[in-house]
C-alpha cells in the first residue's frame, strides 16, 4: 500500500522462475531424506524477512519440519503467486489477500481449515476478531463470524494517523489530544501554521501535510457519513453529498488552504520522502512503518484522524492472512505453522519486537501498548482501531476490487482544482456500479462452478 513498498525497497527478491517451479511439496520433493518439508512463502522488507526466519528457525527446532522460505517484493507478490498457481505449483502456506480469498476459494486453491484449527486448541477469541472473520467465507458472504475458515491472520494492519512532535513544539503549537480527533478545521488551521519557508529563500519548505488520496480519503468520507457502497455490497454509493464533501476537501487541501506540497514539489520529493525528511506535520503510520520511524530524527507520535463532520474517527483497518494449499502433500504440517505464526505467542514475540505488526493476540497487545518507553508512545491509537473504529477497505471483501479502482482512473482533475468533486462524482458511479455488477455476476458463476 503504500509505503510499505518505498520503505523496503531493497527487498532481496528470492522468487523466480526456479523458485516457482519446485514451490510446493505437492510435487513430491522435499523428503527424500525423511525430513518433511514444506514452501512458506510471503512478502515483505528486510525487517520482516529476517523477523520471519528467526520465527520459523524456531518452528524447525520444534517440529523438525524443514520451512523453505520465498519472499518477493511486496509490489511483485499477487504476480508471482498468480504465477505459481497457473504453473500448479501453490506453496504449502502462503500470504493471502482479504480481496483474493473469494477466487482461490472458488478455484480450489485454498484448504478449508476450519477443521484444523479447531483441533489445535487456538483460542480465537483471543486473536482479534476482524483479521479472524476476514478469511472467513461461507460461499457466498466473506468477513462475517459464520463462514469456514480459509486462513488465519498474518496480522491485522490499522492505519493510524500520525504527527511530527518536534515540529509543532518548535513552532509553538499545543501537542493534539491523543484521545480527542481534531475537527477539520482546526487540523486545517494547525496545518496552515506549520507551512512555512523555514530557510528564509522565498520558498515553502516545510508543510502541513501531504496525504495520498487513494490510502486517506476513506477516513474522511466515512468521518463524513459517506461511503463507497451499501451495506452488502452491491450498490455504490459514492454520489452523495457527504463523500462529494470529503473528497472536495482533500483536494482543497492543495488547492485552496494550500498546506500540501504542489505537484512539482511532489515530483522533486514525493511526501513520504518529506515526512521521513521532517518537512511535513500529519502524516498516516501503519505498523509497518514503525521499525523506519523510530529511527527517525524527530519524535512523532499517533493521535486519532481528523474528522470531516460528525460520524467520529474513522479509518481502515487492513489485514494480510496465512492460508494453505489445497494441494500441500502435509496438510497438517502446514496448518500448524500457520497456527503458529498467526498465533504463538513465542513467534508473536519476535514478530512484534521486530516493529513490523502490533499483536495479533490481544492480552499480549494489551501489555505491548502499556510498555514504558514505548515508540510510538501512544501505541494505543494502533488497538482502539483494531477493537474498535477501524473499519475494512471499500474492496476487501468484494469478488475484485476493479469497481472500486475505477474512482482513482481519472480522479486527476479533481485533486488539481480543475473539477469539482461533484461533478466527477456523477460520472464516475454509473461506471463503478457497472463494474461492480459485473464483480457480483463472476461471483456467482464461480460459486456455480
Amino acid at each position: 500500500m503504500n509505503r510499505k513498498q518505498v520503505a523496503a525497497g531493497a527487498i532481496v527478491a528470492l522468487v523466480g522462475a526456479m523458485a516457482l517451479t519446485a514451490c510446493s511439496s505437492s510435487d513430491g520433493g522435499g523428503d527424500a531424506g525423511g525430513a518433511k518439508e514444506i514452501t512458506f512463502m510471503f512478502r515483505g522488507g528486510p525487517d520482516e524477512k529476517a523477523a520471519y526466519q528467526a520465527a520459523i528457525d524456531k518452528y524447525t527446532a520444534d517440529t523438525g519440519v524443514k520451512v523453505n522460505v520465498i519472499v518477493t517484493d511486496a509490489d511483485q507478490y499477487a504476480t508471482k503467486l498468480q504465477a505459481a498457481v497457473a504453473g500448479h505449483n501453490v506453496p504449502d502456506v502462503f500470504y493471502i489477500e482479504q480481496a483474493s480469498l473469494q477466487s482461490y476459494v472458488a478455484s480450489g486453491v485454498l484448504m478449508d481449515i476450519t477443521d484444523e484449527v479447531a483441533k489445535s486448541g487456538v483460542n480465537l477469541d483471543n486473536i482479534w476478531q476482524y483479521g479472524v472473520d476476514s478469511y472467513r467465507f461461507d460461499g457466498k458472504v466473506q468477513g462475517t463470524h459464520e463462514g469456514k475458515l480459509y486462513g488465519l491472520p498474518k496480522d491485522v494492519g490499522p492505519f493510524s494517523f500520525g504527527y511530527n512532535k518536534t515540529m509543532l513544539e518548535k513552532a509553538g503549537i499545543p501537542l493534539p489530544d491523543k484521545d480527542k480527533p481534531l475537527t477539520w478545521d482546526e487540523f486545517v488551521d494547525i496545518s496552515k501554521k506549520l507551512t512555512t519557508d523555514t530557510d528564509g529563500d522565498g520558498k515553502v519548505d516545510q508543510w502541513g501535510t501531504g496525504l495520498n488520496v487513494q490510502w486517506n480519503l476513506q477516513s474522511m468520507v466515512w468521518s463524513n457519513g459517506g461511503d463507497w457502497t451499501n451495506a452488502d455490497h452491491t450498490k455504490v454509493t459514492v454520489d452523495t453529498p457527504e463523500f462529494a464533501e470529503a473528497l472536495q476537501k482533500f483536494a482543497d487541501l492543495t488547492n485552496v488552504d494550500q498546506v500540501t506540497p504542489s505537484a512539482s514539489d511532489a515530483a522533486t520529493l514525493d511526501t513520504y520522502q518529506r515526512w521521513m525528511a521532517g518537512q511535513i506535520g500529519f502524516f498516516p503510520v501503519g505498523p509497518w512503518d514503525v521499525s523506519v520511524y523510530n529511527d527517525l530524527d524527530f519524535d512523532y507520535d499517533l493521535i486519532p484522524w481528523p474528522t470531516v463532520g460528525d460520524a467520529g474517527a474513522a479509518t481502515w483497518l487492513g489485514s494480510l492472512g496465512i492460508g494453505v494449499s489445497n494441494t500441500t502433500k502435509y496438510p497438517q504440517e502446514a496448518v500448524n505453522l500457520v497456527t503458529y505464526l498467526s498465533a504463538d505467542s513465542d513467534a508473536m514475540k519476535t514478530l512484534v519486537d521486530a516493529n513490523i505488526q502490533i499483536p495479533n493476540l490481544k492480552d499480549v497487545a494489551k501489555t505491548w501498548a502499556e510498555e514504558p518507553g514505548a515508540e510510538p508512545a501512544n501505541r494505543q491509537e494502533f488497538l482502539d482501531i483494531a477493537e474498535d473504529y477501524g473499519r475494512a477497505m471499500p474492496a476487501a471483501f468484494t469478488y475484485g476490487a476493479e469497481w472500486y479502482d475505477e474512482l482513482w482512473t481519472n480522479i486527476q482533475p479533481v485533486l488539481d482544482g480543475k473539477q469539482t468533486a461533484a461533478d466527477y462524482l456523477a460520472e464516475v458511479q454509473p461506471k463503478m456500479q457497472s463494474l461492480l455488477d459485473q464483480s457480483i455476476e463472476n461471483a456467482k458463476q464461480a460459486s456455480a462452478g
